[in-house]
């Protein structure tokens, strides 16, 4: 088996396909839910932001695999309808990867940003729920929102949301650990703005244990973490880079949230089939058309 596009719509929609209940039948519903769940995975790998340009390239490319290609807005309602169904199939491609069940959890956030002239804050949808925080990678403020992950090392994401960037990242944490299918006793990784006595004891409630790099103004030599905290900065890196995550183009907070989900349900689908395959599990660029 090839790794392209056509093998991973092929994989998730006889996935979504099997497992999926089938629906009242509708006059004006011309393609199931499975279908429309591998159309949102096939936009996020093909890193066609724009939802009206995506349909158009579908109808030229994927017309073999799609006999029937949604209207720009029959494609938004189903995609936002269906965004409980995206989010369980998430899971469901997620549990089917070794990293569902690692004892290594890695976490971190990184900026999403919104908007950025003051016209656009202050006339946008999102005024009332971004806000402005500061990004170290990037050296400057931005106006929107973090995203904060836990993934395993091999790619597969265990938990992610979205919050405001004024929001303390280690109460953030805990939420997502708590949110988070284990089975105790895993080790949680993250860097140095992960300290403090109270976050480590939450963890260690939580049934897990926090490891993180030594700061400055701590005694002694702390644990040499570079090779494996470089892990979750290379799986945020093919989410902005392969599957766009910085242009997801989304205007309300609804929309923001349902495209963040459709990119993790690519990342996770690929996953998934790469170790099907016997490929490293991030080599998402056979996938791409």
């Amino acid at each position: 088996m090839h790794a392209d596009l056509d093998t991973l719509c092929t994989y998730v929609y006889c996935t979504a396909d099997d497992l999926l209940p089938e629906r009242t039948r509708n006059a004006k519903r011309r393609i199931t839910d499975a279908e429309v769940a591998t159309l949102c995975v096939a936009q996020a790998i093909t890193g066609v932001t724009s939802d009206r340009r995506f349909l158009a390239y579908a109808r030229t490319n994927l017309r073999h695999l799609f006999p029937e290609i949604p209207h720009q807005a029959g494609y938004y309602k189903r995609r936002r309808c269906l965004a409980g169904i995206l989010e369980w199939l998430l899971e469901l491609f997620a549990s089917k990867s070794p990293g569902f069940s690692d004892d290594l959890l890695l976490i971190d956030s990184t900026s999403v940003e919104c908007a950025r002239s003051r016209e656009t804050v202050m006339r946008s949808a999102l005024s009332d729920l971004a806000d402005c925080g500061y990004c170290a990678s990037h050296t400057r403020y931005f106006w929107g929102f973090r995203l904060h992950l836990i993934a395993a090392p091999d790619g597969t994401p265990r938990a992610f949301c979205l919050a405001s960037p004024k929001r303390d990242e280690r109460e953030v944490a805990l939420e997502l650990l708590a949110r988070c299918r284990r089975r105790g006793g895993e080790t949680l990784l993250g860097d140095k703005g992960y300290a403090g006595r109270e976050f480590a004891a939450g963890v260690e409630g939580l049934g897990a244990t926090m490891v993180r790099p030594k700061r400055q103004d701590e005694a002694g030599e702390g644990p040499h973490l570079a090779p494996i905290r470089q892990r979750i900065e290379s799986i945020f890196w093919t989410c902005k880079s392969t599957l766009t995550l910085e242009r997801h183009g989304g205007r309300t907070a609804e929309g923001i949230a349902e495209r963040i989900l459709q990119r993790f349900l690519c990342l996770a689908a690929c996953v998934s089939l790469n170790h099907e395959l016997g490929r490293p599990s991030r080599a998402l660029v056979d996938f791409c058309a």
